[in-house]
């Protein structure tokens, strides 16, 4: 069974979860075999995963079978269950908790060599419906603070698998980096009485040299402080602060742009590996008022060293003004 435990110098929880190590690691990239059969998540191998969730498949197909274009299912290798309780115990100078969470994978197509440039802007649509859908089921657990939204794509991104996935880590506490960015974002808005990130969209509007493209409800751009070459935030044009009240018309939206800025990167830098990111307030958390959500899309063009470890700085070698130019040129 998985385990949390806080580091008692910056005060921040690791998962210790020895299970996530059984997860397989097969030869990449893997093509697809005619009937998919070494893939668990190609179509006529459901029962090599956990039982579906949910499922997108038409009227009268039978669960757990063929059939669907979307399935959410447990991760079969899970870095948290919901098992255990979710309560801190001291031991000396650490603290520790079961691993009492969910670990959810989003099949998002039948498709084992898709990918997410590639993707009808529907499909991109339906991943992040069905990821609203579980964060509104999560956020009713009264044992889970709150979820992470995901996707690794490419070896290099930290994916084992190379078939389309996202998945979904819910948590009994806020990580580390929810807890600072809602902290800060608490603080500017005592000092200013606005939204960070509003103030960020307006500017950037109004200076353009970091927009990459603007939709009905959302902004493409790439961020001031970029940590990576090509680093892409999306956010909602209007001050909203969870994910998970998005409606219908906005995800299809931010679906379509999606697609566009995988694309567009697909297209500046040969299809790289990437990580994709959403931030979203905490399920029972105040500060809808100082909190923004995005979606950080995150190439991978180098590996972390000794000094971004050591100094917890990054170095991006690419401006993320050159970046959006050379991104407005491919979306």
């Amino acid at each position: 069974m998985s385990e949390l435990r806080r580091d008692p110098i910056v005060n921040r929880w690791v998962i210790i979860s020895a299970e996530r190590a059984s997860r397989p690691m097969p030869p990449w990239p893997a093509p697809a075999a005619p009937d998919g059969s070494f893939c668990p998540f190609c179509e006529g191998n459901e029962h090599s995963t956990p039982p579906e969730i949910m499922a997108l498949r038409p009227a009268g197909s039978a669960p757990n079978g063929p059939g669907w274009s979307l399935r959410v299912v447990p991760n079969k290798f899970p870095a948290l269950t919901l098992q255990g309780a979710p309560a801190p115990e001291d031991h000396g100078p650490y603290q520790r908790m079961d691993g009492a969470g969910v670990h959810e994978v989003i099949i998002e197509t039948p498709d084992h060599r898709a990918t997410l440039g590639a993707m009808d802007a529907g499909r991109v649509t339906d991943m992040l419906r069905a990821a609203r859908a579980r964060f509104r089921s999560l956020a009713a657990d009264s044992r889970l603070a709150c979820a992470q939204f995901f996707k690794n794509h490419g070896r290099e991104a930290g994916a084992s698998l190379p078939h389309p996935h996202a998945q979904i880590i819910a948590m009994p506490v806020v990580s580390r980096r929810l807890i600072e960015e809602t902290c800060a974002a608490r603080e500017r808005f005592r000092e200013t009485g606005s939204c960070v990130l509003c103030h960020v969209v307006a500017h950037e509007l109004a200076h353009g040299k970091r927009v990459i493209f603007q939709t009905r409800h959302f902004i493409a751009l790439a961020p001031y402080a970029a940590r990576t070459p090509f680093e892409t935030w999306i956010l909602p044009l209007g001050h909203r602060a969870r994910f998970e009240q998005e409606t219908d018309e906005a995800l299809a939206d931010l679906g379509a742009a999606l697609s566009r800025v995988a694309r567009a990167i697909g297209a500046a830098l040969d299809s790289p590996p990437y990580n994709l990111i959403l931030m979203s307030l905490p399920f029972r958390e105040g500060g809808e008022e100082s909190y923004h959500w995005r979606l950080e899309f995150l190439p991978v063009t180098s590996r972390l060293a000794g000094f971004e470890w050591g100094a917890g700085f990054h170095i991006n070698t690419t401006p993320p003004e050159e970046a959006a130019a050379r991104m407005r040129e491919n979306s």
